[in-house]
């Protein structure tokens, strides 16, 4: 194993034009902040440069502000999001509504799961958003997840009722619905559809997919680099995967 105590910190004045023109791509394509910039360096090149580093370097470049339609808006109130302790124990489950395909009237629906406890998901493309689709995909995602889901947890549509609330029953998990307006309570699904938006869809932006079959070869491609590779902030740096990995081992 390298030891890497020792390697070279760059800064910007140093910091050579292969690793400005890294940086430069990182901003423009995925309009990450300087501290998901330097966590990808990190992670992906061996590269060592600080937050404040990389935020020199936008600045210089006149990118350290982002347009004002790509910034996120925070809510106007504040609140704590509260993880579950344990892989399993709560399961965000919710639709992200796609563009219609030009020139139709159809539409395609990405079901989305993401484990409360260490942000891995599951995805899934379907043609229609309804009871059958909502049945399908918690089957998928049960045959998916590498641990045993406690309670699932969607909001009040009608694609989650009826049916659905009592399949998931009998399997013998708690099914439960967020207040109504509030969509906070499902705030990592909606958070990871809004990653999905600004990592995933803009990048095929014009592209059109009209095929569910190769739309979910894309997806499960994205899905793998969100659970295996992709730096989370929320678990400083590590990956979906690799906090569960962490929460097995301290729970073995």
């Amino acid at each position: 194993m390298r030891d890497r105590s020792h390697r070279p910190h760059h800064s910007p004045r140093t910091t050579q034009p292969e690793i400005i023109a890294k940086i430069v791509y990182l901003r423009q394509t995925y309009h990450f902040g300087p501290w998901k910039i330097q966590m990808y360096l990190q992670r992906y090149h061996d590269i060592s440069v600080s937050s404040s580093g990389v935020w020199r370097i936008l600045k210089r470049l006149n990118m350290s502000c982002l347009p004002y339609n790509q910034r996120y808006k925070r809510h106007k109130e504040r609140w704590k999001r509260y993880e579950k302790p344990e892989p399993g124990h709560r399961i965000q489950v919710d639709v992200k509504f796609l563009e219609k395909i030009p020139g139709t009237r159809r539409r395609y629906y990405q079901y989305t799961a993401i484990d409360d406890c260490t942000r891995l998901r599951v995805l899934k493309i379907y043609e229609r958003c309804n009871q059958r689709s909502s049945i399908q995909f918690v089957d998928y995602v049960l045959s998916r997840l590498p641990f045993q889901a406690e309670v699932i947890q969607t909001d009040n549509g009608s694609e989650f009722r009826g049916q659905f609330h009592w399949h998931i029953l009998d399997k013998g998990i708690n099914h439960v619905y967020i207040k109504p307006i509030r969509p906070r309570l499902n705030g990592k699904v909606e958070r990871s559809h809004r990653i999905d938006q600004e990592e995933f869809y803009r990048i095929m932006n014009g592209v059109v997919i009209d095929d569910a079959d190769l739309f979910n070869e894309k997806l499960r491609e994205w899905e793998d680099f969100y659970n295996y590779n992709r730096p989370h902030a929320a678990h400083h740096g590590k990956t979906p995967y690799e906090k569960f990995r962490e929460k097995v081992r301290l729970i073995v």
